[in-house]
């Protein structure tokens, strides 16, 4: 080697489709979490964790825009141990793709516990994206609750309340959000009538059918004539890509587009319609039916019309779907980063999937269930101002004047974590403008300060930060707000955490003075 050679110095970058989240966002998430799984938790759902990685044919084919099991997905071959020969075996393993194809291979491995089981989980994903949009990820959080072992479409109605119940436990007010719902029995039904199916469910459906529910799926976003397109030759999109089509005939087009132009004023009028455009269909009959069943149920359960409607364009591009699907979406409007006004969508959805558990077993196990798209629900959520970023872990902080004396900060530090209060020690060796600018920069709502006169005095001067900064609009330049020390008490050491509660409780009204 060239002594003048340098080692080549790795390229710090990020995988594309993959991003670093930084602090402020990890606890706005976390936030949101606590608020979700208390909603989960009411209804009586306990906690499950799986791994991240599955088998292949584990998971299947199911993904939106799927044609192979590998299509869309993270995967490889892992050595598996030996087969029946002992010679070494290789099998395909991925990265989940959802959180639902995994309860079903805990719930068909035979686990023991009883039925119905009602699951919540939060956790990573992964899809594999042929072409990233902007703010499109390939690693996104998800977090589910499921119903196992539930016939009957109770369970369905009742996701629809949890979802409505979340979002505005969340701080989403009614009006800002809408539960739309439909039912794959339905879509069965209007894909056998236009001739291109036999049956309403998945497992019988043919390319072309899975043709179709996606281009409708895709309504939202490219209007009803981009389906048309869709169904048809294809369409091209404004970058000049062309994304070929199902290849119906107009007739059936025209059925399909009757179809998603159903107009109704309320729940049963949904039913009423489509009872009559889908009469002689067996699928749709009993899809109908059990959208009749939900309405009842929703009714009895004083969710109005402004929370839950009826959709015939709701499709949900899991192709495990086999009876009632449902989507929250958010309707008030944002500007995104370009200034353009436009509505968020969807964040909040799901569907029955009775068909999943008997892939392994041969035994059908009803069941049904909803996901948060988490990363777009908070990304919402902070447009709404319903999120705080940006705060510290630990509120309270303690200066540290004199680099001799850390020993006693870190006692001052002691008694207040164990009163319950999270406080840091600065460590970084900076000046008193340093910290107080560290503190500030890291959201501290509290500063305790102890020089040499507080220590001979047995005293602590404790500085509430945030009216600090109201008060510093008095002073014109830091140094005689420095010496001024706007909204600064000093009391004796014995009084420290009891100050320091009390200080906090004017920004949080769940802390007390109380020990």
């Amino acid at each position: 080697m060239n002594p003048t050679d340098e080692p080549r110095r790795p390229v710090a970058r990020l995988v594309p489709g993959f991003r670093d989240t930084y602090s402020d966002e990890v606890q706005a998430r976390r936030g949101m979490f606590e608020t979700i799984r208390q909603v989960y938790e009411r209804y009586g759902f306990v906690p499950l964790e799986t791994p991240a990685i599955e088998f292949v044919d584990v998971l299947g084919k199911f993904l939106p825009e799927s044609n192979t099991p590998a299509a869309g997905i993270f995967s490889w071959k892992e050595d598996t141990g030996k087969d029946e020969e002992g010679k070494d075996r290789e099998e395909w393993v991925s990265l989940r793709y959802d959180l639902t194809a995994p309860l079903s291979r805990v719930v068909a491995m035979g686990h023991h516990f009883p039925l119905p089981y009602r699951r919540y989980q939060v956790g990573p994903v992964y899809r594999r994206e042929a072409s990233l949009e902007p703010g499109r990820f390939q690693e996104f959080y998800q977090m589910d609750f499921d119903s196992i072992g539930v016939p009957g479409v109770a369970a369905d109605a009742e996701a629809c309340c949890i979802m409505s119940e979340t979002l505005e436990a969340l701080g989403i007010n009614r009006g800002q959000y809408i539960v739309r719902a439909n039912n794959r029995k339905v879509l069965g039904a209007l894909i056998e009538k236009i001739g291109i199916g036999a049956k309403g469910q998945e497992t019988a459906w043919s390319e072309k059918a899975l043709t179709v529910l996606r281009a409708i799926d895709k309504l939202d976003r490219i209007g009803l004539d981009g389906v048309v397109d869709l169904l048809g030759i294809g369409r091209k999109d404004p970058s000049g890509s062309f994304t070929p089509g199902a290849g119906l005939y107009e007739t059936q087009v025209e059925q399909v587009r009757s179809f998603l132009e159903v107009s109704s004023t309320s729940r049963l009028d949904y039913c009423r319609s489509l009872e009559k455009m889908l009469s002689g269909s067996k699928s749709g009959e009993e899809g109908v039916r059990e959208m009749v069943e939900i309405d009842e149920f929703l009714r009895k359960a004083g969710v109005d019309e402004d929370r839950v409607t009826f959709d015939t364009t709701v499709v949900r591009g899991l192709a495990y779907y086999t009876g009632p699907i449902f989507e929250a979406t958010l309707t008030m409007e944002i500007t995104d980063s370009d200034g353009v006004r436009r509505r968020f969508g969807s964040v909040f959805g799901g569907g029955r999937y009775d068909y999943l558990v008997e892939r392994f077993t041969g035994q059908r196990i009803p069941a049904t269930g909803a996901s948060v798209g988490v990363d777009r629900l908070l990304s919402a959520l902070k447009l709404l101002g319903r999120v705080t970023v940006g705060s510290s872990t630990a509120p309270v902080i303690v200066i540290a004047l004199n680099s001799k004396n850390l020993s006693e900060y870190h006692t001052l530090a002691a008694s207040l974590r164990s009163a319950g209060i999270n406080t840091e020690v600065y460590m970084g060796g900076d000046g008193l403008a340093g910290q107080m600018r560290y503190a500030d920069d890291t959201g501290k709502v509290v500063a305790v300060l102890r020089g040499d006169r507080e220590k001979a005095a047995g005293t602590v001067s404790i500085k509430d930060l945030r009216r600090g900064k109201e008060l510093s609009a008095e002073h014109s330049n830091r140094k005689s707000w420095l010496e001024a020390l706007p909204g600064q008490v000093t009391v004796p050491e014995a009084k420290l955490v009891e100050t320091v509660k009390d200080i906090l409780a004017r920004y949080d009204p769940a802390r007390t003075s109380q020990p």
